[in-house]
């Protein structure tokens, strides 16, 4: 299993104390407060409620969406089903980006490449399906539409996949390709894990065309979203007061993150939600702010770096002020 964010009870393990502030996701920290379920939705088996499907598409401006319990769910799935229809491909993806496309793609028979970003749209015409996060976890890097769906169009002649995911694309609405996630050979997932803070009800979106949704229903099979998850998620999707006050704060916080990590020497890339910049001293940045109960996400690997999220309170805030200092002072 790949690690990720999140993991705070092993830092608490291995560092002791329990007043943590965990900076390792990206997920908002003032997720949407969600109402408790009818009784219903957990004595019944789940449905798909088709109310979920319409607050779905108006959200995410889509024609058709299939949910599922999470993103991660399609992309395990997703390679899985493209070896059955067609056979083994030859798949290209970013580099460093989100760790688990990559690895599902190379667990069914499928030929991966990775290339850096801004290399993609010369890999396309040698791949079969090309995978692209957007905007990108952890550096934030984007691919404009019209060029995603040149992509796409470019893939789906000769029945290729373009795979986007856009699990933090609520607070950069205009890159969304998912109001055209019916065309043959786009594909577009999307998450209320990240934007809405509810990471814990595992509940995604897959947009496609009817053949591939189908296909992709059939091999997830029934039930695959709970009760409860669908009658929070339906009041999250229609909550537009609370939406619009959210990208207000987001875009407020994630200002003031940029410009605190600056301040202190630190030029960083990302998206409202997060920050990431290429650390020399990676591991010991993280060392150093895990010894102040301070949990960030650290990148060894191809993303060699440092990836902040956002803090829930002032004290949190002036902690993390506190901890660059002293960083700045090593």
């Amino acid at each position: 299993m790949l690690e990720h964010g999140g993991n705070l009870r092993a830092a608490q393990q291995r560092y002791g104390g329990t007043d943590w502030i965990d900076l390792s996701t990206g997920i908002n920290p003032h997720g949407y407060p969600a109402p408790a379920p009818t009784p219903d939705a957990w004595h019944h088996l789940p449905e798909r409620d088709p109310e979920l499907l319409r607050a779905a598409c108006a959200y995410y401006g889509a024609p058709q969406l299939l949910p599922v319990a999470g993103t991660q769910a399609a992309i395990q799935a997703l390679p899985r089903l493209r070896a059955e229809l067609a056979g083994p491909a030859r798949v290209t993806m970013s580099a460093p980006s989100y760790a688990e496309h990559a690895h599902h793609w190379g667990r069914h028979g499928h030929v991966m490449h990775q290339v850096a970003y801004d290399a993609l749209d010369d890999a396309v015409d040698g791949s079969d399906v090309v995978v692209v996060v957007n905007p990108n976890n952890p550096t934030g890097a984007t691919v404009a539409p019209d060029r995603l769906l040149a992509w796409a169009e470019r893939l789906a002649a000769r029945g290729g996949w373009l795979v986007v995911d856009e699990a933090f694309g609520d607070t950069a609405r205009a890159l969304s390709v998912a109001a055209h996630a019916g065309r043959p050979g786009l594909v577009v997932l999307r998450s209320v894990g990240k934007f809405f803070g509810l990471a814990g009800l595992r509940l995604g979106f897959v947009g496609a065309d009817t053949p591939l949704l189908t296909a992709l229903d059939d091999l997830l099979g029934p039930w695959t979203v709970s009760g409860p998850a669908q009658e929070i998620a339906i009041a999250a999707l229609r909550d537009h007061g609370w939406q619009q006050a959210t990208q207000t704060r987001l875009a407020r916080d994630g200002a003031r993150m940029h410009a605190l990590l600056a301040n202190h020497g630190i030029d960083t890339h990302g998206t409202p939600l997060f920050h990431w910049w290429a650390e020399p001293r990676a591991e010991a940045f993280h060392e150093h702010m895990a010894r102040r109960a301070i949990w960030v996400r650290l990148f060894p690997g191809a993303a060699r770096g440092i990836r902040v999220g956002l803090p829930g309170n002032e004290s949190a805030w002036r902690r993390i002020e506190q901890a660059l200092r002293e960083w700045n002072d090593t």
